[in-house]
C-alpha cells in the first residue's frame, strides 16, 4: 500500500493496489479507524471509527494537500 509522504497529523494517507479502477481517492487510517475520501471533488466516501470533528480535520488536510495527493495518485495509477 503506497503511503503518501509528507502528510501532517497522526494519520496514514495511502492508496491500495485496487484503487486505480475507481475515481481518484485516498484512504486514511489512525489506529483502528479508517475512512476514504474522493478527491474530485473532495468528499467523504465512507468512514469507520472516526468522529465528525476528526473527519472535518482530515478533509481540511486533504484540501490543503490535494495537489500532492493527486500527483501521488497519478504516479501510482499511471
Amino acid at each position: 500500500m503506497p503511503r503518501i509522504k509528507g502528510m501532517p497529523g497522526p494519520y496514514r494517507f495511502f492508496f491500495t493496489s485496487f484503487d486505480c479502477n475507481e475515481p481518484p481517492h485516498v484512504h486514511v487510517e489512525r489506529e483502528n479507524a479508517t475512512c476514504k475520501f474522493w478527491l474530485e471533488p473532495v468528499g467523504l466516501a465512507r468512514s469507520h471509527g472516526f468522529g465528525a470533528r476528526e473527519l472535518s480535520k482530515m478533509r481540511r488536510i486533504i484540501v490543503a494537500h490535494r495537489a500532492t495527493i493527486l500527483e501521488a495518485w497519478h504516479e501510482h495509477c499511471g
